[in-house]
């Protein structure tokens, strides 16, 4: 998973650390700041935003883990409570037909279902391939609060659960495996897992993909993929991500933003 602009996207998250921008199909704060010519807020303030933001404790074993009382937990349950109610409505539809097609969910996975915040302290909201790869498939990350159990819920009221991740195929082993470890196991195979395979990437991507030499942005990517989904016969219902990019690129019904102020992905 290719994660740029960390630390320049510190500054983006300031006015989400403690503010509750987040929401239920709506984008929060905007996306970048870059561009901005004031002085961006303090690095040093807003690291210790973030950690009051996801009420940041170090536990017995040595793992930075977020409070399940902290405003991002809060956050979460908001939109989680909006994410259920949505989807009971359109189980409800589909019993009657849903657009002529069957009714899904889409899920990320990187700090949607599965928290690296233990990453990002350690790594001062930096990024190294190897020591990424390497905390990936450790396949020890505890889960994005309330996501698993929502992914349960979907699948019980007739839902179909898909996952459009930007992990690549070489993870594959390591992600089901740390979904299974947090309850959610809801169809980890190659039908309903959507990971990056750069090497020999499918044709719904031809237009910025072959083999060998992959162009595809994120957005194209993930809105690639979720077109791929719903031509297999599927009406997208909602799509759950915790970046814009996640998002972007239609092919959903409903997006849900989930928080995360430590890093961004364009």
């Amino acid at each position: 998973m290719k994660k740029p602009l960390r630390i320049a996207a510190l500054a983006a998250a300031c006015a989400v650390a403690g503010a509750g921008l987040y929401g239920a199909g709506a984008a929060g704060a905007g996306q970048s700041t870059a561009n901005s010519t004031r002085e961006p807020y303090n690095i040093g303030l807003l690291t210790k935003d973030i950690d009051t933001y996801y009420g940041t404790t170090l536990d017995a074993d040595g793992v930075y883990q977020a409070a399940p009382d902290s405003p991002y937990a809060k956050d979460l349950a908001r939109i989680d409570a909006d994410a259920e109610r949505y989807i009971d409505q359109v189980a409800r539809t589909a019993r009657h037909g849903h657009h002529g097609k069957k009714p899904a969910v889409v899920f990320d996975i990187d700090d949607t279902l599965l928290l690296s915040l233990d990453y990002e302290k350690k790594n001062n909201y930096g990024y190294n391939g190897a020591t990424w790869a390497a905390y990936v498939e450790r396949a020890d990350r505890p889960a994005v609060f309330g996501s698993p159990e929502l992914v349960r819920y979907a699948a019980k009221k007739g839902v179909t659960v898909f996952y459009n991740s930007g992990l690549s195929e070489a993870q594959r082993s390591a992600a089901v495996a740390n979904l299974k470890k947090v309850g959610a196991d809801v169809n980890l195979d190659d039908a309903h897992m959507f990971l990056k395979d750069t090497a020999n990437p499918p044709s719904y991507l031809s237009d910025c993909a072959a083999p060998g030499a992959w162009k595809c942005t994120t957005v194209q990517f993930k809105a690639g993929t979720r077109k791929h989904i719903e031509d297999l016969g599927y009406d997208i219902v909602a799509n759950f991500g915790d970046q814009y990019s996640d998002l972007d690129g239609g092919y959903a019904d409903r997006t849900y933003k989930l928080p995360n102020p430590t890093y961004f992905v364009g």
